[in-house]
């Protein structure tokens, strides 16, 4: 089956507070729609995954999307509804089996309910994640109770709502212009039938700071096994004018020999990443002798490196480098580097820390013959057997 993934973010989502709407809030050193386009771009079943945004978002959304391997994304209408429906056309040219919409602001979707509402659509033209309602439900007027809700058949409706595509998109084009709270109504008001599958209490949805704050501490239990790795690389000067390091060209007297650009910094970051991962290092997987990486921009490595670790289900601490030289003077980009580190690896710059140091003269760094990078980088992993 052919099925897109369709991640909504167009809201503005500010209540919580913190100056970003709540989709760019920090989760984990990501973006919350990073941990939720993760979960579909990670997904075997899943073809493609699209983002629809705010038009004053694309900055941040292409943070959270870095490393990720998804389609442009698209800006939304003024509201859900309108959103939904602007990315149902985008993709009426290709024309999916099937869609799923998905509310940004949900980061702990599994591959499990992905999975069970798109194996529900061999029965039925859609079907809905959703909980059993299992407190209390009381009606209530001027904060008194006025009556209690009888609570059987009652169900909480989460995403993805997923649906064949040709009906969602027929369905959301007869309700434009209507106010109705999701693709489930819209599916039940074209008279298509909405099958229920039971989702899971972690697909919260982050609403307010409370929310936020219980999704970060999900996420600390989650992801309790801490792993570190180490990374080193080596590089001599040869000629040229100028360097790149950690992804910045600075200008030099010398360039750095190497068979891809000789970025020191993003391949000793790269190793730390695959170290702490038990993934191996760059050499195995980019080997030097192969002619496809000659002269190669190194950031694809250590996208290479993040995306592994994700893939394990892991999610990047912090990451720190070191830069060992005479020269060229490292301060004056440092904060240029730490942020382009940010945006290869889809992390805040607030993990990503660049140093930078001499040694005194002594050995073939002090000589200026040429540079060395160290590096360590964290990654948590959920417990269990989650390393190939």
């Amino acid at each position: 089956m052919n099925a897109i993934a369709l991640v909504v973010a167009a809201g503005r989502g500010t209540r919580l507070g913190g100056g970003l709407p709540k989709q760019y809030q920090d989760l984990g050193g990501r973006p919350v729609l990073a941990h939720a386009l993760g979960a579909f771009a990670g997904h075997p079943a899943v073809s493609a995954v699209r983002a629809v945004i705010h038009p004053d978002d694309r900055a941040q959304y292409d943070h959270a999307a870095a490393g990720l391997r998804l389609l442009d994304p698209i800006t939304g209408g003024i509201s859900r509804q309108a959103s939904v429906l602007r990315g149902l056309e985008s993709l009426a040219a290709d024309a999916p089996n099937a869609v799923m919409i998905h509310d940004a602001a949900r980061p702990f979707v599994s591959a499990a309910t992905i999975s069970a509402t798109l194996d529900a659509l061999l029965d039925t033209v859609g079907a809905i994640a959703a909980v059993p309602v299992t407190e209390t439900v009381k009606r209530g007027e001027a904060n008194r109770v006025s009556g209690t809700v009888e609570r059987t058949g009652l169900w909480r409706a989460q995403t993805p709502q997923t649906f064949r595509f040709s009906e969602i998109l027929a369905a959301h084009r007869a309700a434009a212009g209507l106010t109705l709270t999701d693709d489930a109504a819209v599916a039940e008001r074209a008279g298509l039938a909405v099958a229920l599958v039971e989702g899971s209490e972690e697909n919260i949805k982050i609403t307010s700071a409370d929310d936020l704050n219980r999704a970060r501490r999900h996420l600390e239990s989650r992801f309790g096994d801490v792993r570190v790795g180490n990374g080193i690389d080596v590089h001599r000067f040869g000629p040229g004018n100028e360097v790149i390091l950690c992804g910045v060209t600075i200008p030099h007297s010398h360039g750095l020999i190497g068979h891809s650009d000789a970025d020191a910094g993003l391949h000793a970051l790269a190793d730390a990443v695959l170290g702490a991962v038990g993934a191996g290092d760059i050499g195995m997987h980019f080997p030097p002798h192969d002619a496809r990486w000659k002269a190669a921009d190194s950031s694809q490595f250590l996208s290479f490196a993040v995306e592994q670790a994700r893939e394990r289900g892991g999610v990047i601490g912090n990451l720190d480098v070191t830069l060992i030289c005479e020269a060229p003077r490292i301060g004056p980009h440092r904060d240029t580097m730490v942020q382009r580190i940010a945006d290869i690896t889809g992390i805040e710059p607030g993990r990503v820390s660049v140093q930078a140091t001499t040694s005194e003269g002594l050995g073939f760094a002090g000589r200026g013959e040429g540079i060395v990078a160290q590096a360590t980088a964290t990654v948590r992993l959920p417990f269990g057997p989650s390393l190939p």
